[in-house]
């Protein structure tokens, strides 16, 4: 810190009580000036030689010789400090006390015109040669300049240290050889000042974000002036600014707020809150990240800011949505909504974020014979599964209506959920939570799942889910099925082309699941399985399900009738299919429901007759 040292005579000054401040000399003093609460006995000479207001107002004095300094800028401590110079006492100046004795000596009109080399003019020279040349020191002098306005002002302090600052935030990090804060990143030392670091280790050492730290102490209207400053220069990085009111936030905003904070404090937040969203970079495409923006959303909500500022911040937050946690959209409702999210917002961010895209599933582009997923697919993948995840964690409120969660899941294009799992995740949560939906809920809530994306994990999890309705499970059971048929199908056509150099087209698998998709529907028209008739056997999975001695959960019994029916279908639909080269043309679709056996038999005579 700089300081500067006044005067040279010892300080004389004594105190009698709290309240009574006086020379200790030989003369007997002649006045008693009253700063506040405190009264000063003096002597009329050493003033009056240096301060043209005393000068004045102790020729009017007449005999009381007293008199009171009204509205005195700075308080006792402040006019102690021009005493002292005036009796020529040893004064040391610094960041802390500087301001306080230019506006008091400015009050008291210390100017060159009274006498050469004054308060004013020495006060003066040290600002501008030291003070505002130092980072940290600009930084305190700021500070103590709002306890003193509007003199600070008046006397272009303010500005002046704005300035300096804002200077000193687009410097080259290599040329940055004064202190600075840094907790973020325990590795950049405190201060860098080493002589023999080279240039490439400077810019290394010293990240562009190292001032945001330090000014983050000061008050949210010279935090303001500032910042805008900093973005006049046109020189700094959006995501520099973005980082720096992040680090401000987090300084001075709470980590909970509740209902009971006082009406004070909540008008100082709202106002904090609303002058952070007026500096967001104009960038929308950098700068702040989302979940800092979704952060200062949840606290503009509680704090009640105004319509215009939270819309505002909703359409950044829709540019962006792809960048954000599912943790980040957990944003508690207020009245009247009682679910315990905020759905109907995290509905109108995701709308907006598909209308400022134009999304569609001819997002590929062919390199080198691979189709290679565009930009917006690849992000909006990304917002398939936040909105999954965010699905599975409101799932778990007993007020979410099903009309609400199944908005927001069809929100999401189809081709955003290539894998099902997150989705069936949240829809098990659903139903796990809500037992007293309808089938027809349990259907309309079901039919967001799409089986045929589900992983082989998930489909055995569904599969044991008696959760889920009926005829989900036989779907899920039927499509696993056909996928181990291709996959058999596509085994035994890879060891033909071996042989024969024959491969097999796309349109072939296509066509055995297309098949497959008839044989479970003529098949479940024949099985006529009602959930009523399955509810009578009561309990199946406690009862039914049985553990191997290798530890593994077979089936429940409602999923393993299903399934062995279904096998048979799959099975003599795959041994159908490889006897066509001797030319079979049955199909399992045309089988009646009591001749299964007999179809396997003969599937299996034929293929030992043309091996």
């Amino acid at each position: 810190m700089k300081f500067m040292k006044l005067g040279s005579k010892p300080d004389a000054f004594q105190a009698h009580g709290k309240s009574v401040r006086y020379v200790a000399s030989e003369l007997e003093t002649d006045v008693t000036i009253n700063v506040g609460e405190v009264k000063f006995n003096l002597h009329k000479f050493p003033l009056m030689s240096k301060s043209n207001r005393l000068l004045l107002l102790l020729s009017q004095a007449g005999e009381e010789n007293e008199i009171d300094m009204v509205d005195f800028p700075g308080g006792p401590k402040a006019f102690e400090i021009c005493a002292k110079f005036c009796y020529g006492m040893i004064v040391t100046l610094n960041a802390y006390n500087v301001v306080t004795a230019r506006c008091a000596a400015e009050y008291l009109e210390m100017t060159e015109d009274v006498d050469r080399g004054n308060l004013i003019f020495k006060i003066e020279v040290f600002l501008n040669s030291s003070i505002f040349h130092s980072w940290k020191d600009s930084i305190i002098v700021l500070q103590t300049t709002k306890s003193l306005l509007p003199w600070s002002e008046d006397l272009k302090i303010v500005g002046s240290c704005i300035d300096s600052i804002a200077s000193k935030t687009s410097v080259d990090p290599a040329s940055i050889t004064w202190s600075y804060t840094y907790n973020r990143k325990l590795s950049v030392p405190d201060k860098i000042v080493e002589e023999g670091m080279n240039f490439r280790d400077k810019i290394d050492s010293v990240p562009k974000d190292w001032w945001v730290e330090d000014i983050c102490e000061l008050d949210i209207d010279l935090y303001k002036r500032v910042m805008i400053t900093v973005k006049s220069k046109g020189r700094m990085d959006g995501q520099v600014i973005g980082e720096a009111l992040k680090t401000y936030a987090v300084r001075w905003l709470p980590d909970s707020f509740d209902d009971s904070v006082s009406d004070a404090r909540t008008w100082r937040y709202r106002y904090l809150v609303e002058n952070l969203i007026c500096l967001l970079p104009p960038d929308k495409a950098a700068g702040c990240s989302c979940s800092f923006l979704l952060k200062l959303l949840k606290f503009a909500i509680l704090v009640g800011i105004d319509d215009s500022a939270r819309e505002y911040l909703v359409k950044r937050i829709s540019l962006k949505l792809h960048e954000a946690s599912v943790k980040d959209l957990l944003i508690l409702a207020r009245p009247p909504q009682n679910t315990l999210y905020d759905v109907e917002l995290i509905q109108c961010i995701v709308s907006r974020y598909l209308m400022h895209g134009k999304y569609s599933q001819d997002t590929k582009h062919e390199e080198n014979g691979d189709f290679i997923l565009g930009h917006e697919h690849v992000t909006l993948m990304n917002v398939g599964k936040l909105i999954d995840g965010y699905l599975a964690e409101i799932a778990y409120d007993p007020n979410l209506t099903i009309s609400s969660f199944v908005d927001l899941s069809r929100s999401i294009p189809e081709f955003a959920r290539p894998i099902h799992d997150g989705l069936y995740k949240a829809v098990d949560i659903y139903l796990k939570e809500h037992l007293s939906m309808t089938k027809a809920e349990k259907k309309k809530i079901c039919g967001l799942m799409d089986v045929k994306k589900l992983t082989t994990d998930a489909s055995t999890h569904a599969a044991q889910n008696e959760r889920l309705p009926l005829r989900v499970v036989v779907q899920v059971l039927f499509f696993e099925q056909v996928r181990a048929a291709s996959g058999v199908q596509a085994l035994s056509n890879n060891v033909r082309d071996t042989s024969n150099s024959t491969t097999n087209t796309d349109e072939e698998l296509e066509k055995t699941a297309a098949d497959g998709n008839k044989s479970l529907m003529k098949q479940m028209s024949r099985m006529k399985i009602k959930d009523e008739d399955f509810l009578k056997n009561g309990k199946l999975l406690k009862k039914n399900s049985k553990i191997t001695k290798n530890g593994v959960q077979l089936l429940p019994s409602r999923s393993k009738r299903i399934f062995d029916r279904l096998w048979v279908v799959a099975r003599g639909h795959v041994e159908n299919r490889s006897s066509e080269t001797s030319g079979s043309s049955q199909s399992p679709t045309s089988i009646a429901p009591g001749d299964t056996k007999s179809f396997g038999s003969s599937s299996r005579q034929r293929r030992h007759s043309i091996s």
